[in-house]
């Protein structure tokens, strides 16, 4: 089975940090994946700031086998921040869809439960959402042919 991941790092590091006090085991999500096919696309999407720790934690996911897609960080004047990559993502993973049995999302963002219905209808794939349980929209749960909750085994 040939396999897509799309990991929406920003949402899995506070969700995982949030509910867990602890980071997500991006090495353990890929040793489990390749249980079951073959990785053919990984992308980890990320805000870069520029710093040391983040530097590390991209050079990992790349060493993992993920290609690590950055956007800058942009404070605003009201000291809001912007840094979304749902539309980088959408755009993936309908390129991708066609030449996959499997897509595997790393988010809670229900935004995405719309993607997940079209390519489920369109490619009849399995669109697969792992996040953290209590963290993830249901509609997004609801729009995945499966829902992998993150728990210990999927945390350093």
């Amino acid at each position: 089975m040939r396999i897509a991941v799309f990991a929406d790092v920003q949402n899995i590091y506070y969700t995982c940090k949030q509910a867990y006090g602890r980071s997500f085991n991006y090495r353990a999500l890929w040793q489990q994946l390749s249980m079951s096919g073959q990785i053919v696309t990984a992308c980890a999407y990320a805000i870069h700031r520029g710093d040391e720790q983040q530097l590390k934690f991209q050079d990992a996911l790349r060493h993992i086998g993920f290609e690590v897609k950055l956007k800058p960080y942009i404070q605003r004047s009201d000291g809001s921040a912007k840094g979304d990559w749902d539309v980088g993502i959408t755009i993936d993973v309908l390129e991708t869809a066609a030449t996959v049995e499997r897509i595997v999302l790393l988010s809670g963002d229900g935004d995405f439960d719309l993607l997940l219905h079209k390519v489920r209808d369109k490619y009849g794939i399995e669109a697969e959402v792992y996040g953290v349980p209590r963290l993830t929209a249901s509609s997004l749960i609801n729009a995945a042919s499966a829902f992998h909750p993150v728990d210990s085994s999927l945390l350093l």
